[in-house]
């Protein structure tokens, strides 16, 4: 990098801290910063629940596994296939109670059904985990750029981490969707400059269809079904396992579900989770695509090649973006990079301050909270969990290069489980606290005993269906039991809701349409 790079980069910089001072007078309560005042329409929405699902560890690790990496290839796009189905689910069963609940923490929504035991048992553990997990991610993106451009990690980061915290205190949750927004647009302009360079490389695209190793092009496993060494990404696990995992991260993961509760009005809710439904995919592929380009120019160029360690073929974008593109544009690129970290984690540190603004300071309150003291409590709890994340992030040390697989399998420990204490929730009249309670730690307890006991075996996509069914009906079955009296449950009073729509009709259709695609990639080619 050179001084016009790093121009590129500290100008981005303070762009994201003035638009978070241009959004603070805007914050006249908690509800203006946590949800913007419900002011948002789908299009800001459905580009910021993107922007937030797709972080630098994607950015940077997904192309190095579809490109180079052994046994890698297109098969990681299978992990799209669940997500069309889980947006049918969200947009007519999980979303509008939780809208109309009026909450700010998606976990309040579980007292007003259940019990306070409930909501905060699941609270803290979003909490603990979040916090860890976001952590975790920024230092490995500072561990990556580090080893790239030869820049200290403490100074990414504080660039990242700093600037994050200052926009997201100032300007709230409008600060956080409008940054995302130009964040994805970014990313994705830094992802298009990279297939392009990339092609040039290769000699155009003739030549890069003529040198791609053929098979990183079979994308759908429909004979593995997830069971076994080899079997990871087979086609059921895929589905079934991404239904349930999306349809909890999106649906029930604060990060995530308070991007809904922030819309307009329910109608712009669907709109921005039927968009969301659609476009993620050709994000995934245009940096899968960006993978096998720049995959196969390192099989074709040895010096570039042996610039790759063999242990860590995530440097693979890194590398070659700060040795094979001109000044100027390296800094483009590390400010896409950088955009998709900083996204992340804006939307955690939001969230993490709304769960315990409203779940442990809110609700222990005789009588209601001025909305001054609200609006203290809010970014006072924003730039404390900044710093926490901040301080994970320095205290992460070489362990991150582990944490970061064993992140996704604790996700999948937790969002079955989750997906179906909210669906008890919803979708039954005579489930309680106690059931509730016991069903979540039962399938919590059932993933755990299937990670240390048949890890090898049983593919962690199919955490995310097994803790949900243990839990539901463990849930069912203790709330059945009729000697259980529960009078702190409140039935709730459920609209009767037409799925079968025009949308429902496309996503279902635009999954054939995945799979079939995604089948066909090794003939197109």
């Amino acid at each position: 990098m050179n001084y016009l790079d790093w121009i590129i980069v500290f100008v981005y910089a303070g762009a994201m801290v003035g638009i978070g001072y241009y959004f603070s007078g805007e914050q006249k309560n908690s509800k203006d910063f946590f949800l913007g005042a419900r002011s948002f329409g789908w299009f800001p929405l459905a580009l910021s629940t993107m922007a937030t699902q797709l972080s630098a560890i994607s950015f940077i690790s997904a192309p190095a596994f579809v490109g180079f990496r052994p046994n890698g290839g297109l098969q990681w796009l299978t992990f799209e296939f669940g997500v069309p189905l889980a947006m049918i689910f969200l947009m007519y069963v999980i979303i509008p109670p939780l809208y109309n609940a009026g909450v700010v923490s998606v976990y309040a929504f579980l007292e007003q059904r259940f019990s306070a035991s409930t909501r905060l048992l699941i609270s803290v553990a979003f909490q603990i985990s979040r916090g860890f997990a976001t952590g975790i991610s920024v230092y490995a993106l500072a561990l990556v750029l580090s080893a790239v451009l030869g820049i200290p990690i403490w100074t990414t980061i504080l660039i990242a981490g700093v600037v994050t915290l200052i926009y997201s205190a100032l300007g709230g949750m409008k600060a956080v969707v409008y940054t995302d927004v130009i964040q994805m647009i970014i990313l994705v302009v830094g992802v298009i400059l990279c297939i392009g360079f990339g092609l040039s490389y290769v000699g155009g695209l003739g030549s890069f269809v003529e040198n791609v190793d053929r098979s990183r092009l079979d994308a759908v496993q429909f004979f593995n079904f997830g069971f076994g060494k080899g079997e990871e990404f087979g086609f059921l696990p895929m589905v079934v396992g991404g239904f349930f995992l999306y349809a909890s991260y999106y649906g029930t993961d604060q990060t995530q579900v308070q991007r809904s509760l922030s819309g307009r009005n329910l109608q712009q809710v669907r709109q921005a989770l039927l968009v969301n439904g659609f476009f993620r995919f050709p994000v995934t592929f245009l940096y899968c695509t960006m993978g096998l380009i720049v995959g196969t120019f390192a099989v074709m160029d040895r010096q570039f090649f042996n610039l790759i360690p063999p242990n860590n073929p995530d440097l693979m974008i890194p590398l070659f973006i700060s040795r094979y593109l001109p000044n100027g544009l390296i800094g483009i690129l590390i400010v896409a990079i950088l955009s998709a970290a900083m996204s992340s984690l804006s939307s955690a540190i939001n969230s993490l301050s709304a769960t315990s603004v409203e779940d442990f300071i809110v609700r222990r309150q005789n009588r209601p909270l001025e909305e001054g003291a609200l609006l203290k409590y809010s970014r006072s709890f924003t730039l404390f969990w900044g710093i926490v994340c901040i301080a994970f992030a320095f205290a992460a040390g070489n362990i991150a290069a582990t944490v970061i697989e064993a992140i996704n399998k604790i996700g999948s420990l937790f969002y079955g489980p989750i997906l179906a204490t909210f669906a008890l929730a919803i979708l039954t009249r005579r489930a309680n606290a106690v059931g509730a309670n016991v069903g979540l730690m039962t399938g919590v307890a059932g993933n755990f005993l299937l990670w240390i006991l048949a890890g090898d075996v049983v593919f962690w996509f199919w955490w995310n269906f097994i803790g949900a069914a243990v839990t539901f009906s463990v849930g069912l079955l203790v709330s059945h039991a009729g000697r259980v009296k529960d009078a702190s449950v409140q039935p709730l009073a459920r609209e009767a809701t037409d799925w079968r729509t025009k949308e429902t009709a496309l996503l279902f259709g635009y999954f054939l349409f995945l799979v079939i695609f995604c089948s066909s990639l090794v003939l197109i080619f």
